[in-house]
């Protein structure tokens, strides 16, 4: 996962099996399967707490292998969210992460030396491993479970229409991060509306102190990426999700009426020298200032409001109160225009597999599940499924769930982070250094447009 788009998550101890059981099942269940990698009317049945695992069972002895970004400490509670899936079938899943992942997955593929799995988190990535022919299409048990998930997850677990990686994490972009505490003593109350939004901006720049807004694009070599996600909530929020699509294929150019209004819009909001950058500078301080320090001048009530993702709850202070009483807290981000119902901006990751033995077809169909979603859960705070048959409940943090709730909401017009979507010469290239220079420089709409369209491959 890039920096865009990676939780930090908290880790909790899930109960193991015991060692003496677990040995006891790897020995009762038997080599035999089915094609779809269940084997459970071969494998020897499971009994006790496993018995839940008897769909995947019949493989016992076998090793899958696993590759992906994710690192310690999140990958510990990754490893313990099929840890009792794995005593129960007997099924050992090898997890390897790395720094350099985007670059030395497609080495390994190319090479001859695939790892069974890969966890992808840009759908353009996918799409380049789909064009190695090495990406595998999922079993059937894998398709049927997409049913939990709204229609629109699939299409980016796919390419040119063939479905080959199912989701696996979710993140939420579209949120304000505020502080309740102060909020209260004011006598604000949380905007509903994008009108409200702006009115109350405007109110909070009027009556003096911290400014309404405070905002960081700093993120090393990614600097950029924030203010792609201010252009896409306004793209998504003004517009609708039809546009939003034709403009992250490019059918609707950024030099397009639509896109430069919404960057005017952006530019009415972020780079207003009234509303920003509050305990930090001027609007240009706002590509400086690393993303993770954008939000602190919130808690010394210099600042306001932030624009950021769910995962930003990481950024706070240790011992910050986050709960909707608390020190800080998030509201849903409004639509620009009322017309467009709930835009939901978002970004996740997605499942591939480069082999299909019937080992590999087994965890393939676990990890698609609402079961082990619900493992996941349960392990740690911080992470959030969009799988619609999680149990909510199971969400102890306020932040998870009002993510959570927002993300597996059926009437939302959820759209997955358009520069992740985008080729990454323009995504994750001209567009992170042209909106860079348009917070730094003060570069011109027309300009900025013109660099990233020009960009964009033939």
């Amino acid at each position: 996962m890039t920096q865009k788009s990676r939780p930090v998550l908290l880790r909790r101890r899930l109960l193991a099996v015991p060692a003496v059981l677990a040995l006891a099942l790897t020995a009762a269940c038997s080599n035999s399967s089915s094609k779809d990698g269940g084997g459970a009317s071969s494998a020897a049945a499971l009994t006790g707490d496993c018995a839940k695992y008897q769909p995947y069972a019949g493989h016992a002895g076998t090793k899958v292998t696993m590759y992906a970004s994710i690192l310690s400490p999140e990958s510990d509670s990754l490893e313990k969210s099929w840890a009792e899936f794995s005593s129960c079938t007997g099924i050992k899943i090898s997890y390897e992460g790395s720094n350099d992942f985007e670059s030395q997955l497609q080495v390994r593929v190319t090479g001859g030396n695939a790892p069974d799995f890969a966890i992808i988190p840009q759908p353009g990535l996918l799409a380049q491993m789909v064009k190695t022919g090495k990406v595998v299409k999922p079993p059937a048990g894998t398709v049927a479970n997409e049913d939990k998930w709204s229609p629109v997850w699939k299409t980016y677990g796919s390419v040119n229409g063939t479905f080959y990686a199912a989701p696996m994490s979710a993140n939420m972009k579209s949120l304000v991060w505020y502080s309740p505490k102060y909020f209260k003593q004011a006598g604000y109350e949380v905007p509903k509306t994008w009108a409200d939004l702006m009115a109350l901006s405007d109110k909070i720049a009027k009556a003096g102190g911290g400014k309404p807004w405070c905002g960081g694009i700093g993120s090393g070599t990614a600097t950029g990426w924030p203010a792609t996600d201010w252009l896409e909530e306004v793209v998504l929020g003004s517009y609708g999700g039809e546009v939003y699509d034709q403009w992250v294929g490019h059918q609707v150019k950024f030099s397009d009426p639509k896109i430069t209004t919404a960057m005017q819009t952006v530019a009415g909001w972020m780079q207003n020298p009234a509303w920003v950058n509050g305990g930090i500078g001027d609007v240009k301080s706002i590509a400086t200032t690393t993303f993770q320090d954008a939000g602190a001048p919130i808690l010394t009530n210099k600042c306001w409001l932030l624009q950021q993702a769910s995962f930003y709850r990481a950024q706070w202070a240790k011992g910050t109160k986050i709960a909707a009483d608390g020190d800080i807290f998030a509201f849903h981000l409004p639509a620009v225009n009322p017309s467009v119902p709930n835009p939901v901006e978002g970004g996740g990751e997605f499942l591939a597999a480069f082999s299909d033995r019937p080992e590999v077809q087994a965890v393939q169909n676990y990890l698609s599940s609402s079961e082990w979603a619900g493992s996941r859960v349960k392990v740690s705070g911080g992470w959030v499924s969009a799988n619609q048959g999680v149990d909510k409940s199971l969400y102890t943090d306020p932040i998870d769930k009002l993510s959570a709730e927002a993300l597996t909401d059926p009437a939302a017009t959820f759209r997955f982070d358009g520069s992740d979507l985008m080729p990454a010469a323009v995504g994750s290239g001209q567009e992170w250094k042209s909106l860079t220079a348009w917070f730094a420089e003060g570069q011109a709409i027309p300009k900025v447009a013109a660099d990233i369209d020009a960009a964009w491959p033939q």
